[in-house]
């Protein structure tokens, strides 16, 4: 059963109570809330109580009239639409009227019919209008910076880089293991940008292959190759005056990557098959989940185009260095998945939950929303328990601390957690020393350059 809405509310302003009283029986029959004005003034006073989403008021009428209601409406109450009603009607006072704002204006005698077509006609106008505001409000929700899902000190710096880089054109370079939400950061920069009533164009540059990227690149003209029947338009076309995103840019060949720092560099193109020049104002925002410098050391990246890419780097952390975060997003996507599935409301205990603020994610973000996913589907309980975890999460235990292992039913993966304990101690003793790998190593009683090659080993990044 659809919700159902709130009748429009009129208000009529005439100094004839025949007139009054007439449109008010005519108006409510037919559903509409109405409300009577003897005056200007009184209008004005019963506005001040009360909002009203249509006033149909008389031109003519002794001290305030119809123009100055509409006047006050029009600055007091903008969303509030104005029609007038008069007996005097000229081609000056109706051009006036709606040169003023007025939404409509009929003339007396008005059929009671064309009164309620005119009602009709601005009732739909408020539709429209509340569902584009809806709309737009929902777009801007959805990407809003911060709404992303995050409260570590990790995610509360990428926010203020967001937030600074959101005003300019300057070209971004995203980094990040798979599954972090590199996408959800590019969609935050351009949507909280000066361009963000044009198109945000994304290409996954790993996904198409090398023969075809360059042609969704930059489009084609008819004939160029095989199966090429038409002009096309590539992806940056397309996103003229918005912003294009580039993902996987590490995967990019070395001869497109010739020419998109040609782009990079002036602007312009030519389509695959074409000798016109074509110019687009486009942004580019970059993501990779490769280390882009090893990239250049071992000659798969071209370092003229990584400098040109890596303006404002933005490195998105894996999940298991976001302390604090992993609650945050699990009753978040409980939530949302709940919600999108029709499903009541679940939770989680808070067994399960150290379980999952335990294990070391390695598809981040990606993996925990799916797995919350399939939990939330397939968990009989409105609480989520440790039985319902995937048997490679109850493996974990739920603490580091040696006197509190339990061997279970199940036993555990005693190399993975042996693993785990050494990054997590890795990890703090280099948090606490402010990244100083000298100083971490003495805390850990390792030689400086142990602890070097167990972070190259590891793949740990060093918390900022």
């Amino acid at each position: 059963m659809s919700p159902s809405h709130p009748p429009t509310t009129v208000l009529v302003v005439d100094d004839s109570p025949e007139t009054l009283q007439v449109l008010v029986e005519g108006i409510q029959e037919e559903g509409y809330q109405v409300e009577v004005a003897a005056s200007g003034k009184e209008a004005i006073q019963k506005a001040k109580d009360h909002s009203f989403d249509i006033v149909l008021t008389d031109l003519v009428m002794p001290g305030m009239d119809g123009l100055d209601v509409l006047a006050h409406f029009t600055q007091a109450h903008p969303e509030t639409i104005v029609i007038m009603l008069t007996g005097y009607a000229t081609v000056e006072t109706a051009v006036e009227a709606m040169k003023r704002g007025a939404f409509d204006y009929l003339t007396k005698p008005a059929k009671l019919d064309e009164i309620l077509l005119v009602l009709e006609r601005a009732k739909e106008f408020i539709s429209l209008r509340s569902e584009n505001v809806l709309l737009k409000s929902q777009l801007q929700e959805r990407y809003r910076f911060d709404k992303i899902i995050g409260q570590s000190p990790a995610m509360q710096a990428i926010y203020r880089v967001i937030e600074r880089v959101a005003r300019t054109d300057t070209t971004v370079l995203i980094t990040g293991e798979s599954g972090t939400g590199k996408e959800l950061i590019a969609n935050a920069v351009h949507y909280n940008s000066q361009r963000r009533e044009r198109p945000l164009v994304p290409i996954n540059c790993g996904a198409i292959p090398e023969e075809l990227l360059e042609s969704e690149l930059f489009g084609h003209e008819k004939g160029a190759f095989t199966g090429a029947l038409k002009d096309r338009k590539g992806r940056f076309e397309l996103a003229h005056q918005g912003t294009v995103f580039l993902d996987e840019i590490g995967d990019m060949s070395p001869k497109l990557q010739v020419k998109l720092l040609r782009f990079l560099q002036e602007r312009t193109f030519e389509r695959v098959g074409g000798s016109r020049t074509i110019e687009v104002d486009v942004r580019i925002i970059a993501a990779t989940n490769k280390d882009l410098e090893k990239e250049v050391e071992t000659g798969n990246f071209r370092e003229d185009l990584y400098f040109r890419l890596n303006v404002i780097p933005i490195h998105v952390p894996p999940l298991r260095e976001r302390e604090g975060d992993i609650p945050l997003l699990v009753h978040y996507f409980l939530r949302q998945h709940c919600l999108k599935k029709g499903l009541p409301a679940k939770k989680i205990a808070k067994e399960a939950l150290d379980y999952l603020e335990r294990y070391e994610w390695p598809g981040n973000v990606r993996e925990l929303e799916n797995m919350i996913e399939r939990m939330v589907i397939l968990s009989e309980s409105d609480t989520i328990g440790v039985s319902d975890l995937p048997p490679r999460i109850r493996k974990r235990i739920p603490s580091p601390a040696p006197d509190r292992i339990e061997i279970g039913e199940e036993g555990i993966d005693l190399k993975q957690i042996l693993e785990d304990l050494e990054n997590k101690l890795i990890l703090e003793a280099l948090r606490k020393t402010g990244g100083v790998k000298n100083q971490a190593a003495k805390l850990l009683g390792l030689n400086r350059t142990t602890l070097i090659e167990k972070l190259k080993k590891k793949k740990l990044e060093v918390p900022a």
